[in-house]
């Protein structure tokens, strides 16, 4: 007899399998769902009770955002600072976990902020889904109580007055662009523009020592303390005062031609006394143009005893290049040459020729034009000039090369401005002396453009930005009036562009 072998049968285990109720696609039925995860997204919304609106408060004076309950922060536009701003404004936000958030380019000009959130929450028991939205803010411009208080009497608990006893606003010029670089203008509730310099106004005292300390790291300054008492309580024995800070630039400029004294010229290595500024930054660098020697003086040694210029850019006089003879002796960029030179305005009239020692050798060529003090014949109310012995004294001292421009240049680039108020007060603004006030202002600001040009170490000192107005027409007059092939300009590559630290307000 035989027997048939024994089957033996794997019972596996199989997952039941439902419908979901709202589409009808099999789905797991162990789960306890009775709908499928698409269906969920589809009809349950874990954000419900998020706003999709929401608003944001900006101050347009000085350009800072509210950030409740009190407190005024700086965030650049897509910054992350801003969007934790935004996220902290959002109302229902923790009861779902944020995945993502991220910023939705909109139109500058709208005064809009679109933010796209992802996140993740419960939606059923053990079923958690994804939703991504949108939340729109709409920014509201209002003013900060600093700003505020900047337009009220006396607010303002301390102030910074920087005067210059020159006749010309171009170190003031400078100064502004190293403030706006160095953003040290930031804490300040107004700035008025006055004859002899500028005011800054601070609703603090530290804030207008801060500004003193970066003033004596970029200029040769001294500075004065003086206070006001404003109020007195004598119950609490508390008082406010009113701090003052009296500011004075030293007034030797670039290219200002300077006589220096016996003892200072002896302490910096026995420098010719008949020298030029070619340099100022917090010291004063001082150049002989015969012998390419430089020293630079401390602005505490200065102001020990201090002294003037002789005489200052506006006093230069043009001379033609009739012959360079390079002596072989160079220091940095400066080539010492004897040069032979007449005035231009003495061309066709006499043949007076002037031979005379320069630092210019290397840029200077027969039938150039430079500038130059003409010290021959020349009254200097000065007792250190009455010093001199004037037969060592040189005829003629130049100073930089002339290039042929336009007052109105065809520049691809342009500087940034602070805006200021005017404390002089005109009764009439067509008036002559105020118009002759703003021709010299004109006049300063394009010598200040054209420093800028020739001395690529000074522009890196300051930011230059993309100028994308429309190019200047020349006229039928001036086409014929082009300018000098070896005219110094900025490269491309110097250039900033505006956007990169263009703020709300700007746009």
């Amino acid at each position: 007899m035989s027997y048939a072998p024994l089957q033996h049968h794997d019972h596996q285990q199989v997952a039941p399998t439902v419908l979901c109720c709202s589409c009808g696609v099999p789905m797991d039925g162990s789960s306890g769902l009775v709908m499928c995860y698409d269906c969920i997204k589809l009809n349950v919304d874990i954000t419900e009770g998020i706003p999709r609106e929401a608003n944001v408060s900006f101050c347009r004076n000085c350009e800072r955002f509210l950030q409740p309950p009190g407190q005024w922060i700086r965030a650049e536009l897509e910054s992350r600072e801003l969007l934790a701003l935004c996220l902290r404004r959002l109302k229902g936000l923790n009861k779902v976990r944020l995945i993502d958030a991220s910023f939705i380019w909109t139109e500058p000009h709208s005064r809009r902020i679109k933010v796209k959130l992802t996140v993740q929450g419960e939606a059923m028991t053990n079923t958690i889904i994804q939703q991504s939205f949108e939340v729109e803010y709409v920014v509201i411009a209002m003013q900060c109580p600093d700003c505020a208080k900047s337009y009220t009497v006396n607010t303002w608990k301390a102030a910074v007055q920087i005067r210059q006893k020159v006749q010309h606003k171009r170190t003031f010029l400078y100064l502004e662009q190293l403030i706006l670089k160095h953003n040290a203008h930031v804490d300040t509730i107004s700035i008025q523009e006055s004859k002899d310099g500028l005011d800054f106004f601070y609703s603090s005292k530290s804030h207008a020592v801060k500004m003193i300390d970066f003033l004596s790291a970029v200029t040769p300054v001294k500075s004065k303390k003086s206070e006001e008492l404003v109020s007195q309580d004598i119950h609490s024995g508390t008082s406010q005062y009113k701090f003052s800070y009296s500011v004075e630039i030293v007034p030797i400029c670039r290219d200002d031609f300077v006589i220096l004294p016996k003892k200072i010229a002896h302490s910096l290595g026995n420098i010719s006394r008949i020298v030029l500024c070619s340099k100022v930054s917090n010291t004063i660098q001082f150049l002989d143009v015969n012998t390419l020697q430089t020293a630079d003086l401390s602005t505490q040694v200065y102001w020990k005893k201090p002294f003037p210029s002789l005489a200052e850019a506006s006093q230069l006089v043009e001379f033609i290049v009739l012959d360079v003879d390079p002596t072989g002796q160079t220091k940095g960029k400066h080539v010492l040459a004897d040069v032979t030179v007449a005035r231009a305005a003495d061309l066709g009239v006499n043949d007076k020729e002037y031979y005379v020692r320069s630092h210019l050798g290397g840029i200077l060529h027969p039938g150039d034009s430079v500038m130059g003090y003409y010290t021959v014949n020349s009254n200097y109310n000065s007792d250190l000039w009455d010093e001199l012995d004037q037969s060592t004294v040189p005829d003629v001292i130049l100073v930089k090369k002339y290039y042929q421009r336009k007052t109105r240049r065809n520049r691809n680039w342009k500087l940034k401005r602070m805006a200021r108020e005017h404390n002089d007060i005109r009764a009439n603004e067509e008036s002559r002396a105020a118009k002759q006030e703003q021709e010299r202002a004109e006049k300063d600001y394009e010598l200040f453009l054209q420093e800028l040009e020739e001395d690529q170490e000074l522009r890196q000192t300051i930011n230059l930005y993309k100028d994308e107005a429309p190019q200047y027409q020349k006229d039928d007059d001036e086409m014929e009036e082009d300018e000098d092939e070896e005219a110094p300009g900025v490269d491309i590559d110097e250039l900033l562009d505006e956007l990169d630290d263009m703020t709300l307000d700007d746009h």
